[in-house]
């Protein structure tokens, strides 16, 4: 039988090194590649990173507000550490709480709502619990907030994406800009070296910008998301049960559907 006492694991925040390894290593691989082959200083040019940044920043957006475009940063620079939040450990969480209430009442959690601030959404489920509101209007407003989260990440990943798509573009844009200079200085033989660095470097900075970048980026915060929703459906699930005062048993088998085979829990056996 499960012990009565509550074990809250606080989230841990850690470097996500996956993101830390594939960042260095994919760019080192490639400034290895361009010092191995020759002078390093052909592949720096100005204009061309003014044209791909810069154009790829300024077209980015139109298509967004200035609060969603500084969201993106912060959250692009969140990928780099993370939250560890283990469904399991969840789920033996919040079971751990319905039968503490199903024990001790639940004006009994009023003790243990210290304990999971570090959880603002099992924090606010619980505080309603405690405050007398029905299950179904606890689950109505979690879930309201839980899909505000949802929806703020995807608007941040839709911006990388976004940004995935234009640096490519701004790159050919550069190219074509090169090119018009090359082509109308060709009785000057001195121009024609800077205006075809510009047509090629843009393309290459585009390049590497979408898909070592915002591409890679965007799909981490899409994963993030995706855990951090499960764990916050598992918080949903138990405080709506426990507001609707049913069997830890009975909520053990609901959470136990909605985890991954290799994350599900077996708390009562």
């Amino acid at each position: 039988m499960a012990d009565s006492n509550i074990y809250i694991t606080k989230p841990r925040s850690a470097t996500d090194i996956a993101t830390i390894i594939g960042l260095i290593g994919g760019f080192g691989l490639v400034v290895s590649a361009i010092i191995f082959g020759g002078s390093a200083e052909s592949f720096v040019n100005l204009p061309s990173v003014m044209i791909v940044v810069g154009g790829t920043l300024c077209v980015t957006m139109i298509c967004f507000s200035l609060g969603e475009m500084g969201r993106t940063v912060k959250v692009m620079l969140k990928t780099l550490s993370y939250t560890a939040r283990d469904p399991s450990e969840a789920a033996i969480q919040v079971l751990q709480i319905a039968e503490l209430a199903r024990r001790q009442g639940v004006l009994s959690l009023q003790g243990i709502l210290e304990q999971l601030e570090g959880e603002p959404l099992l924090y606010k489920g619980m505080t309603m619990v405690v405050d007398g509101t029905p299950g179904e209007e606890v689950e109505t407003i979690m879930r309201k907030d839980m899909m505000s989260t949802v929806q703020r990440h995807q608007k941040s990943a839709s911006v990388l994406r976004k940004a995935a798509e234009f640096a490519p573009a701004m790159g050919l844009i550069g190219t074509l800009i090169g090119l018009v200079q090359m082509l109308g200085n060709l009785e000057d033989p001195a121009s024609i070296g800077p205006a075809m660095a510009v047509a090629l470097l843009t393309t290459f900075y585009g390049a590497v910008l979408a898909n070592m970048v915002f591409a890679p980026m965007s799909a981490k915060l899409e994963r993030n998301s995706i855990e951090e929703a499960m764990v916050n459906n598992i918080y949903v699930m138990g405080a709506a049960s426990i507001g609707r005062q049913e069997n830890p048993r009975r909520l053990e088998m609901m959470l136990n559907s909605v985890l991954p085979p290799a994350k599900r829990v077996e708390y009562f056996d």
